[in-house]
């Protein structure tokens, strides 16, 4: 998948919504990990899930996880040094498991400290679709970051269209954002979307030109500028794989 083109300008804020998370106890880092707990739960369900741990288990491990990490101010320890956001997450889930949750301890349903409730039944459908035991926890877990990536991206895309009001012609054209789907397939679409074939061509240059960009902004919001491109050369392998 072809995402790169020209590296995205670091304003003050990028990274700042892991780093803004640090701060909790403020009605705007409360904000911030709420963000961070709605955007990266499901990578960390599939992880845990694929370790041995049953739907209920990861549910409430997963849950009881993002309450740890704010009760303890974990998120204290992050730096931009340390580059990854992903990384962070993923070796403090791996640390949590083998901690006190290994030791048979039930996890605390409902105990309110992080404004997220993981839906079993969402949660399980999600993770049905998942390769059958062909991919690591860590391999599982950086696919699913980089495709939840993906569909904030395309949700920051579909914003940006219905905010111009041109919302159908995202609807019509976004299966070429990826790749060409034929000729007649265009043809048919720029009917659909009252546009001439060569302006729907435009368009679809267009649209995949603000899809990369999207992306780009969601990566630079975990990633710092000096690891940005490593991550994203990461993250397009895992998903070319």
């Amino acid at each position: 998948m072809e995402i790169p083109e020209q590296s995205p300008r670091f304003a003050t804020t990028r990274w700042t919504m892991v780093l803004a998370a640090r701060g909790a106890d403020d009605p705007s880092g409360r904000k911030a990990m709420e963000a961070l707990c709605r955007a990266y739960w499901y990578p960390l369900y599939a992880y845990v899930r694929r370790s041995g741990y049953s739907s209920e288990d990861a549910r409430d491990l997963t849950q009881a996880f993002f309450e740890r990490l704010l009760e303890k101010n974990f998120l204290r320890l992050v730096t931009p040094e340390k580059g990854h956001f992903r990384s962070f997450l993923m070796m403090a889930m791996k640390r949590f498991l083998v901690g006190e949750w290994r030791k048979g301890r039930a996890a605390k349903r409902g105990g309110g400290a992080v404004p997220l409730v993981i839906q079993g039944g969402e949660a399980e459908e999600r993770y049905a679709a998942e390769p059958l035991d062909t991919e690591s926890p860590e391999i599982l877990f950086d696919r699913r970051w980089a495709l939840t990536l993906l569909e904030r991206a395309l949700g920051r895309l579909r914003l940006a269209y219905e905010s111009t009001g041109r919302v159908e012609v995202y609807e019509k054209l976004k299966e070429f954002l990826t790749g060409d789907s034929g000729e007649a397939t265009l043809a048919e679409r720029a009917r659909e979307a009252g546009m001439s074939e060569s302006a729907a061509r435009v368009a679809v240059h267009r649209m995949r030109k603000r899809f990369r960009a999207a992306f780009r902004e969601e990566l630079a919001e975990t990633v710092t500028e000096e690891r940005f491109e490593q991550e994203l050369e990461h993250l397009l392998k895992i998903l070319s794989e």
